[in-house]
């Protein structure tokens, strides 16, 4: 058990043999091979760049690398699966020829993708961030291959999403969501889940700050929790400033996402999570001898 909650906390992630410890916090660093992300697009094209990024990354302390050729910013342009599939085939090859045993997650919602990246370049998590609503036979690719799946909360579609999103309750909404949904990944026969809530993705900036605020009820899932909140509209709508300018308070978020049972921090900037997390630690780590010192007393 973990220390002050009723529930059991998965500490390890499978990845293709490889075992991730999350037990504390780690980093999935951000590689997008796009022309048209919100913050990055554009940025690592060409083989040089995508390979001396990737590395950056993991000499950062990146424990996996997200590598997503669909952006899915809100109103961004679709993206056939013949160009999606040329854009990862190209990253891929790259990566798994220099740096072989790095762990690759690919974001997708395609199951004709999932399918070929896991048998071609051997990824080891797909992360979706339709949930399966998309193409539903997604979720029996990832049951075959036995790899990680990341599922999102995402009210709409990419293109539709930001249309005016309600919730009577936003935190209770997406609990439910996932309740349900888990349950439908097991009847799957997917074991190793982890869930993301869905930060931008069909929410307004106060749905974002509700979500945020009641993360740590997600605890009761038992389930790693992974949230995506780099460099959001979240942050530089509320103040006032760009994606460019949305570090500071990107770090602000992923502390306290940390402090609310977050394991896994989606970001743009590893080396800066890296220290959120430390620091986190430490804070925890003291935190701790202080109550069991209280407890003596």
């Amino acid at each position: 058990m973990d220390k002050d909650t009723l529930f059991y906390k998965k500490h390890t992630i499978a990845c293709n043999g490889k075992i991730i410890d999350i037990s504390v916090p780690i980093v999935m660093g951000i590689l997008n091979i796009t022309p048209d992300s919100f913050f990055d697009g554009g940025k690592y094209l060409n083989k040089e760049k995508i390979l001396s990024y990737t590395e950056k990354m993991l000499n950062e302390g990146a424990s996996i690398i997200d590598i997503g050729a669909y952006s899915s910013r809100p109103g961004a342009d679709e993206v056939g699966e013949k160009e999606e599939r040329k854009r990862l085939s190209f990253a891929l090859e790259i990566i798994r020829e220099n740096i072989p045993d790095a762990v690759l997650s690919v974001d997708s919602f395609r199951a004709g993708i999932a399918a070929n990246v896991i048998e071609k370049y051997k990824v080891d998590i797909i992360n979706d961030i339709s949930g399966g609503s998309i193409e539903p036979e997604i979720l029996d690719v990832v049951a075959s291959a036995e790899v990680p799946y990341i599922t999102m909360h995402m009210q709409g579609n990419p293109q539709t999403m930001q249309n005016n999103p309600v919730y009577k309750h936003v935190v209770k909404e997406v609990l439910d969501y996932f309740i349900k949904h888990i349950s439908l990944l097991r009847d799957k026969g997917i074991n190793d889940i982890i869930i993301d809530p869905g930060f931008g993705f069909g929410k307004t900036i106060d749905h974002n700050y509700q979500l945020l605020a009641g993360l740590d009820v997600f605890q009761m899932l038992e389930l790693p929790v992974l949230v995506g909140l780099s460099r959001k509209s979240m942050v530089y709508k509320l103040l006032g400033t760009s994606p460019d300018e949305a570090l500071t308070g990107t770090i602000a978020l992923n502390f306290v996402a940390l402090q609310k049972g977050a394991s896994i921090l989606r970001v743009h900037d590893v080396r800066e999570a890296v220290e959120t997390i430390s620091i986190y630690k430490k804070l925890s780590d003291e935190s701790e001898k202080s109550f069991n010192l209280l407890k003596e007393i």
